[in-house]
């Protein structure tokens, strides 16, 4: 779209306007000098005199306005556009040279301007190297911290006084993930990521309760202050939360008491627990009862039979209660016993864990011990165990240090296979000639375990029933190969950590924003807000056609979040939606999007409310919003829902801080910043892109006095791009 410059009108205009001033008073002086005779001619041929100089003059005035139109961008545009790109290399981090335009002198300037830029890269080079030096023990701290959050088995929330989240561990967007209302949709079950409210799961009363003890016994003193509390989530699920204050850096020589600058929430989801411990109560009162009644028609039975004179077949059906209650009593014990044993699995804090790795863990314990060789002899990769890991380690180590120091072993060997509903592991050896006999193994179940000279008083026994399994020494005949074998419980599939839904091109994905402990901006209001202190989601959409107010429905939605001035690439929204209609085949080489991809997707009914959730306390940005936002806004009768943020679109802004420029699409923005647009035309590729703009106009706007919300939303309106609408 090429704009008007009313430079060029203006000028043509007051040029034209001198030119028919001076031809009207050349007109009246040759007037005026005419006698009566000359001005009769002159009447005669005044007409096409009159339209021969306007067509001299329409004439003039193009060469002039073609001329002035060359001049302005010549002289005038070509240095503003300069001023513009300077305007970006000067205020942003890109790197590119700018191409020489207009005039020798702007030529020259342009190329004065390309050395400026080298000589800044060179000393921001420079200038790396000594800050990657300084910040190298920093970054060893934060590669730390990433690694310590990473290996925890726990699901760890840190939080900042307002409730906001600045820290998580992949453990706890796992469990979060699993406790969203929308399991269905890509990224918009997530109810966790920095910024967001740990309250959207939690009630705020509880822990503003357990906040309050803490900070109580702070100001007493206490070393080590925590609190617990069970919520339930909005899904329906049990979560038990241990929560630990985040102290404030005192001063060495101060004597007051510290004080809180934010919250550490570590997780379980005892849900499964609090099922098991219904139905074990359920089971024990159904026992007390029937019970009652079973013992009585023994007791009436027995009594019976007491009788010298019972006829045999009344015995016979006596001994038949007897024999019935009894079974039936025996039952329900062993069914209350088993339920018991699952309740002390759950209550003890067992890990899932991948069983290759217990049994590479196994063999470098034993082996530290000395003396002795371990090795795998057959191992199911794809099983996961539900153990605690340290006392099972224990185990093997003893059992193997006491084959090496009473029975001469050097070698052991590791095994592990699906048994019967558990997992069999097995650690194995070959006799050797000094014996090892029936007389030596049992009863070493029950001796405290010694091992590493370390004493502990559990027992195998003790290891076994904390996992509710079993555990037993046996020959294999054939083979001649002697074993100690464990059953072990198999994690739940629901449970595993599936490796696809791990953030890729991380091999340790952990998420952290330490400047979110600054105090936010609630007491102003939004349109008050600094740009640099809002959180913003930046989305994007894939339609089947450009009408969406006629039935051209979305495809596709994608959307990233900046939160606290940095692009989180990790904490993103993508979703195919079944649009229910067809896909134009005009549009498939646009998005890429074929029929196929799109059916048995989500419908729009069920994307929106995930994506409105995703979006929750945050401004809207997209490029071109007018017709993302039309989109969205045709579908509130169907959803019920409405899209009230505010919104800022790329395009206005773009046209604000670069008003000289001759396109404000997004491959051109992108191109003006250096930007790489990785899947244009994907809704996804389309936001990222979009996000990164938007982080290079913010520092520009600043630059221009737009600090606010409201400051940037007028500056945009007041574009001509502001009065396209969808």
């Amino acid at each position: 779209m090429r704009r008007v410059d009313w430079r060029v009108v203006m000028g043509v205009a007051g040029i034209g306007a001198i030119c028919l001033v001076w031809l009207l008073a050349t007109g009246g002086l040759i007037w005026s000098t005419l006698d009566e005779a000359g001005r009769t001619i002159l009447k005669d041929t005044l007409g096409e005199r009159i339209m021969l100089l306007l067509l001299m003059w329409a004439v003039s005035l193009l060469a002039v306005g073609a001329a002035l139109r060359w001049m302005v961008s010549y002289f005038m545009t070509a240095p503003a556009r300069l001023a513009e790109q300077a305007q970006v290399l000067l205020g942003t981090n890109v790197k590119r040279q700018l191409e020489p335009t207009g005039s020798a002198e702007n030529r020259r300037l342009t190329d004065l301007f390309n050395q400026l830029v080298q000589q800044r890269e060179a000393l921001r080079e420079e200038m790396d190297v000594r800050v990657a030096e300084a910040a190298r023990n920093t970054e060893q701290e934060k590669n730390r911290l990433a690694a310590l959050m990473s290996e925890l088995t726990k699901s760890v929330v840190v939080c900042n006084l307002d409730g906001r989240i600045l820290l998580y561990n992949n453990r706890a967007r796992m469990q979060f993930r699993k406790l969203s209302q929308a399991p269905g949709v890509a990224g918009g079950g997530e109810l966790i990521g920095l910024g967001r409210s740990v309250y959207g799961v939690f009630d705020r009363k509880l822990v503003a309760h357990a906040l309050e003890n803490i900070q109580h016994r702070l100001q007493r003193g206490a070393a080590a202050p925590s609190a617990q509390f069970i919520t339930t989530t909005p899904s329906g699920q049990l979560l038990r939360a241990q929560m630990a204050p985040v102290r404030a850096v005192q001063e060495a020589d101060t004597a007051a008491p510290a004080t809180m600058t934010g919250f550490v929430l570590m997780l379980d989801n005892i849900t499964r627990e609090f099922e098991a411990q219904a139905r074990q109560d359920h089971i024990l009162h159904t026992l007390t009862e029937r019970s009652r009644a079973a013992l009585g028609n023994m007791q009436a039975a027995l009594d019976v039979l007491e009788y010298p004179d019972v006829e045999p077949e009344m015995r016979e059906r006596l001994l038949t209660v007897l024999r019935e209650e009894t079974g039936g009593l025996g039952n329900r014990l062993r069914e209350l016993k088993s339920s018991a044993l699952d309740s002390t699995v759950l209550r003890w804090p067992l890990e899932d864990m991948l069983g290759a790795d217990l049994v590479a863990a196994a063999i470098r314990r034993i082996e530290a011990l000395g003396g002795l060789t371990a090795v795998e002899a057959g191992v199911d990769d794809s099983l996961w165990l539900k153990v605690e890991s340290f006392s099972l380690l224990q185990a093997l180590s003893y059992l193997a240090e006491r084959l090496r120091q009473e029975c001469v072993i050097s070698t052991v060997q590791l095994r592990l296979s699906m048994g019967t509903g558990r997992a069999q592991l097995d650690l194995c050896w070959t006799p050797s000639a000094a014996k090892l006999t029936d007389k030596v193994v049992p009863g070493w179940e029950h001796d405290p375990m010694r091992s590493g000279g370390e004493d502990t008083s559990l027992t195998i026994q003790d290891v076994v029933e904390r996992h509710g399994g079993a555990f037993w020494f046996e020959r294999e005949p054939e083979t001649g190969t002697t074993f100690f074998r464990f059953l072990l419980p198999l994690a739940a599939p629901q449970e595993q950590l599936d490796s696809a839904s791990l953030v890729q091109n991380e091999s340790r994905p952990e998420y952290y924003d330490f400047d979110l402990f600054q105090p936010s901006a609630q007491s102003r209001s939004l349109e008050d807000s600094r740009l640099s202190e809002l959180s913003f989601t930046v989305f994007d959409t894939e339609t089947t056609g450009l009408d969406p107010a006629n039935g051209d429905e979305i495809i596709q939605i994608a959307a990233v979040r900046i939160v606290n001035g940095k692009l989180l690439r990790n904490e993103n929204f993508d979703q195919l939606v079944d649009p229910k209609r067809n896909i134009p085949a005009i549009t498939i080489p646009i998005h890429g999007i074929t029929p196929e991809m799109v059916y048995g997707q989500p419908t729009i009914d069920k994307v929106l409310p995930a994506f409105h959730q995703f979006a929750q306390d945050t401004v809207l940005v997209a490029h071109n919003a007018a017709f993302d936002m039309r989109c969205l806004q045709v579908k509130e009768k169907v959803t019920g829902l409405v899209f009230d943020h505010p919104v800022m679109d790329t395009l206005l802004l773009s046209a604000v801080v670069h008003p000289n420029q001759e396109s404000h699409r997004l491959e051109a923005i992108t191109e003006r910043f250096n930007i790489n647009i990785l899947g244009r035309h994907t809704a996804l590729g389309d936001a990222m892109a979009t996000a990164e703009v938007f982080m290079h106009l913010i520092p520009l706007l600043e630059e221009m006095g737009i600090y606010t919300l409201g400051q940037a939303r007028e500056a945009a309106q007041k574009t001509y791009y502001a009065r396209l609408k969808y």
